[in-house]
Protein backbone atom coordinates (compact mmCIF):
# COMPACT_ATOMS: atom_id res chain seq x y z
CA UNK A 1 0.00 0.00 0.00
CA UNK A 2 1.53 3.30 -1.03
CA UNK A 3 1.46 6.59 0.85
CA UNK A 4 -1.26 8.19 -1.34
CA UNK A 5 -3.69 5.36 -0.59
CA UNK A 6 -3.09 5.66 3.17
CA UNK A 7 -3.69 9.41 3.11
CA UNK A 8 -6.87 9.02 1.05
CA UNK A 9 -8.23 6.28 3.33
CA UNK A 10 -7.57 8.32 6.50
CA UNK A 11 -9.25 11.36 4.89
CA UNK A 12 -12.36 9.31 4.09
CA UNK A 13 -12.52 7.91 7.63
CA UNK A 14 -12.29 11.39 9.20
CA UNK A 15 -14.96 12.88 6.92
CA UNK A 16 -17.33 9.95 7.43
CA UNK A 17 -17.23 10.14 11.26
CA UNK A 18 -20.11 12.03 12.98
CA UNK A 19 -17.69 14.28 14.84
CA UNK A 20 -16.35 16.00 11.75
CA UNK A 21 -19.41 15.72 9.53
CA UNK A 22 -21.37 18.89 8.63
CA UNK A 23 -20.57 22.56 8.25
CA UNK A 24 -19.57 24.51 11.35
CA UNK A 25 -21.35 27.85 11.89
CA UNK A 26 -19.79 30.56 14.01
CA UNK A 27 -21.99 33.69 14.37
CA UNK A 28 -20.29 36.99 13.60
CA UNK A 29 -19.28 39.18 16.57
CA UNK A 30 -21.71 41.83 17.77
CA UNK A 31 -21.05 45.31 16.37
CA UNK A 32 -21.17 47.90 19.14
CA UNK A 33 -21.68 51.63 18.57
CA UNK A 34 -18.48 53.59 18.16
CA UNK A 35 -18.74 55.64 21.37
CA UNK A 36 -15.72 57.29 22.93
CA UNK A 37 -15.42 56.28 26.57
CA UNK A 38 -14.95 59.47 28.66
CA UNK A 39 -12.04 59.99 31.04
CA UNK A 40 -14.35 59.45 34.04
CA UNK A 41 -16.73 56.66 32.97
CA UNK A 42 -18.46 56.29 36.35
CA UNK A 43 -21.50 58.25 37.51
CA UNK A 44 -20.60 61.71 38.79
CA UNK A 45 -21.00 62.68 42.41
CA UNK A 46 -24.07 64.85 43.04
CA UNK A 47 -24.32 67.56 45.68
CA UNK A 48 -26.54 66.87 48.65
CA UNK A 49 -27.52 70.55 48.86
CA UNK A 50 -27.78 72.83 45.79
CA UNK A 51 -25.05 75.45 45.62
CA UNK A 52 -26.60 78.93 45.84
CA UNK A 53 -24.86 82.28 45.37
CA UNK A 54 -23.66 83.94 48.60
CA UNK A 55 -26.03 86.16 50.56
CA UNK A 56 -29.09 84.32 49.19
CA UNK A 57 -31.39 82.58 51.62
CA UNK A 58 -32.40 79.04 50.52
CA UNK A 59 -36.00 79.33 49.28
CA UNK A 60 -38.85 77.15 50.53
CA UNK A 61 -41.61 75.89 48.29
CA UNK A 62 -44.81 73.88 48.31
CA UNK A 63 -45.04 70.14 47.66
CA UNK A 64 -45.76 70.60 43.94
CA UNK A 65 -47.16 67.11 43.42
CA UNK A 66 -47.76 67.94 39.76
CA UNK A 67 -44.03 67.37 39.22
CA UNK A 68 -44.58 63.65 39.96
CA UNK A 69 -47.99 63.10 38.33
CA UNK A 70 -48.55 62.02 34.76
CA UNK A 71 -46.14 60.56 32.18
CA UNK A 72 -42.74 61.99 31.26
CA UNK A 73 -42.85 63.55 27.80
CA UNK A 74 -39.24 64.75 27.35
CA UNK A 75 -36.64 62.50 28.99
CA UNK A 76 -38.29 59.19 28.09
CA UNK A 77 -35.81 57.90 25.47
CA UNK A 78 -32.28 56.52 25.65
CA UNK A 79 -29.73 59.08 24.51
CA UNK A 80 -27.10 56.43 23.65
CA UNK A 81 -29.71 53.87 22.49
CA UNK A 82 -28.39 51.07 24.70
CA UNK A 83 -29.41 50.37 28.31
CA UNK A 84 -30.71 52.13 31.41
CA UNK A 85 -33.30 52.22 34.21
CA UNK A 86 -36.78 53.70 33.62
CA UNK A 87 -39.28 54.76 36.29
CA UNK A 88 -42.72 53.13 36.07
CA UNK A 89 -44.42 55.45 38.55
CA UNK A 90 -43.91 58.88 40.03
CA UNK A 91 -41.83 59.53 43.12
CA UNK A 92 -38.91 61.38 44.67
CA UNK A 93 -35.22 60.52 44.61
CA UNK A 94 -33.13 61.52 47.62
CA UNK A 95 -29.39 61.99 47.86
CA UNK A 96 -29.03 58.57 49.53
CA UNK A 97 -30.70 56.85 46.57
CA UNK A 98 -28.42 58.57 44.07
CA UNK A 99 -25.35 57.71 46.13
CA UNK A 100 -26.45 54.07 46.28
CA UNK A 101 -26.79 53.98 42.49
CA UNK A 102 -23.43 55.66 41.97
CA UNK A 103 -21.51 53.31 44.28
CA UNK A 104 -23.14 50.10 42.98
CA UNK A 105 -22.62 50.98 39.33
CA UNK A 106 -19.03 52.02 40.02
CA UNK A 107 -18.26 48.65 41.63
CA UNK A 108 -19.96 46.37 39.12
CA UNK A 109 -19.31 47.99 35.73
CA UNK A 110 -16.20 47.40 33.62
CA UNK A 111 -14.73 50.89 33.25
CA UNK A 112 -12.43 49.81 30.41
CA UNK A 113 -15.36 49.35 28.01
CA UNK A 114 -18.46 50.83 29.74
CA UNK A 115 -19.59 54.23 30.96
CA UNK A 116 -22.63 55.60 32.78
CA UNK A 117 -24.34 59.01 32.71
CA UNK A 118 -27.07 60.61 34.80
CA UNK A 119 -30.34 61.57 33.11
CA UNK A 120 -31.81 63.39 36.13
CA UNK A 121 -30.96 66.61 37.96
CA UNK A 122 -29.24 66.67 41.37
CA UNK A 123 -31.55 67.18 44.38
CA UNK A 124 -33.08 70.65 44.06
CA UNK A 125 -36.60 70.63 45.59
CA UNK A 126 -36.56 71.46 49.33
CA UNK A 127 -38.69 69.48 51.79
CA UNK A 128 -39.47 71.09 55.14
CA UNK A 129 -40.15 69.41 58.46
CA UNK A 130 -40.89 70.58 61.98
CA UNK A 131 -39.21 69.15 65.03
CA UNK A 132 -40.87 66.39 67.03
CA UNK A 133 -43.24 67.63 69.73
CA UNK A 134 -43.78 71.13 68.30
CA UNK A 135 -47.23 72.66 68.39
CA UNK A 136 -49.12 73.58 65.24
CA UNK A 137 -48.59 77.04 63.81
CA UNK A 138 -45.53 79.20 63.85
CA UNK A 139 -45.03 79.23 60.09
CA UNK A 140 -43.43 76.77 57.71
CA UNK A 141 -40.79 74.46 59.15
CA UNK A 142 -37.08 74.46 58.38
CA UNK A 143 -35.63 72.75 55.30
CA UNK A 144 -34.91 69.12 56.15
CA UNK A 145 -33.58 67.72 52.83
CA UNK A 146 -33.59 68.15 49.05
CA UNK A 147 -35.10 65.72 46.54
CA UNK A 148 -35.54 65.30 42.78
CA UNK A 149 -39.15 64.69 41.59
CA UNK A 150 -39.56 61.91 39.00
CA UNK A 151 -42.45 61.18 36.62
CA UNK A 152 -43.45 57.81 35.16
CA UNK A 153 -41.39 56.98 32.08
CA UNK A 154 -38.33 59.04 33.13
CA UNK A 155 -34.90 57.54 32.41
CA UNK A 156 -32.86 57.63 35.64
CA UNK A 157 -29.43 56.88 34.19
CA UNK A 158 -27.90 55.17 31.16
CA UNK A 159 -25.23 52.50 30.85
CA UNK A 160 -23.50 52.28 27.47
CA UNK A 161 -20.32 51.08 25.81
CA UNK A 162 -19.05 47.82 24.33
CA UNK A 163 -21.37 45.46 26.20
CA UNK A 164 -24.47 43.35 25.57
CA UNK A 165 -27.75 43.53 27.46
CA UNK A 166 -27.26 40.10 29.07
CA UNK A 167 -24.05 41.36 30.70
CA UNK A 168 -25.71 44.27 32.48
CA UNK A 169 -29.26 42.93 32.87
CA UNK A 170 -28.75 41.52 36.40
CA UNK A 171 -27.01 44.70 37.56
CA UNK A 172 -29.78 46.99 36.29
CA UNK A 173 -32.61 44.78 37.57
CA UNK A 174 -31.02 44.62 41.02
CA UNK A 175 -30.75 48.42 41.16
CA UNK A 176 -34.30 48.87 39.84
CA UNK A 177 -35.63 46.87 42.82
CA UNK A 178 -33.89 49.24 45.24
CA UNK A 179 -35.62 52.34 43.89
CA UNK A 180 -38.19 54.08 46.15
CA UNK A 181 -40.75 53.69 43.33
CA UNK A 182 -41.47 51.08 40.67
CA UNK A 183 -38.75 50.91 38.02
CA UNK A 184 -37.43 48.49 35.41
CA UNK A 185 -34.27 47.80 33.43
CA UNK A 186 -34.71 48.70 29.75
CA UNK A 187 -32.82 48.49 26.50
CA UNK A 188 -33.51 50.16 23.18
CA UNK A 189 -35.25 47.02 21.89
CA UNK A 190 -37.56 46.93 24.92
CA UNK A 191 -38.48 50.61 24.47
CA UNK A 192 -39.17 50.04 20.76
CA UNK A 193 -41.49 47.13 21.61
CA UNK A 194 -43.35 49.20 24.23
CA UNK A 195 -43.80 52.06 21.75
CA UNK A 196 -45.01 49.69 19.03
CA UNK A 197 -47.49 48.12 21.43
CA UNK A 198 -48.88 51.56 22.37
CA UNK A 199 -49.26 52.47 18.69
CA UNK A 200 -51.06 49.18 18.00
CA UNK A 201 -53.45 49.86 20.89
CA UNK A 202 -54.25 53.31 19.50
CA UNK A 203 -54.93 51.82 16.04
CA UNK A 204 -57.15 49.12 17.57
CA UNK A 205 -59.16 51.78 19.43
CA UNK A 206 -59.64 53.81 16.25
CA UNK A 207 -60.71 50.72 14.29
CA UNK A 208 -63.11 49.58 17.00
CA UNK A 209 -64.73 53.04 17.11
CA UNK A 210 -65.19 53.04 13.33
CA UNK A 211 -66.69 49.54 13.43
CA UNK A 212 -69.07 50.65 16.19
CA UNK A 213 -70.22 53.62 14.07
CA UNK A 214 -70.72 51.34 11.03
CA UNK A 215 -72.78 48.89 13.09
CA UNK A 216 -74.95 51.72 14.41
CA UNK A 217 -75.55 53.01 10.88
CA UNK A 218 -76.43 49.52 9.62
CA UNK A 219 -78.85 48.97 12.52
CA UNK A 220 -80.51 52.34 11.83
CA UNK A 221 -80.87 51.45 8.14
CA UNK A 222 -82.50 48.11 9.07
CA UNK A 223 -84.97 49.86 11.35
CA UNK A 224 -85.89 52.32 8.59
CA UNK A 225 -86.39 49.47 6.09
CA UNK A 226 -88.63 47.59 8.50
CA UNK A 227 -90.67 50.74 9.15
CA UNK A 228 -91.08 51.26 5.34
CA UNK A 229 -92.16 47.61 4.87
CA UNK A 230 -94.82 47.95 7.56
CA UNK A 231 -96.32 50.94 5.78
Amino acid sequence: MNIKTCILRSYLIINSSPVFRGIKYFPPPVKFPDYEIPEKPKLKYVDKVPQLPPAIRPPKMQKRLRLMRGPETVHNTLMYRQYGIMALSGGRLKFNHMEMLRLNIGRKMDTSRMFAVWRIDPPWQPLTRKGQGQRMGGGKGAIDEYVTPIKAGRIIFELAGKCEYLEVKDILEDLAKKMPFKAMAVSQDILDRIKQKEEDMVIDCIVSRKLYKVKRQVSNMREQIRFADQQ
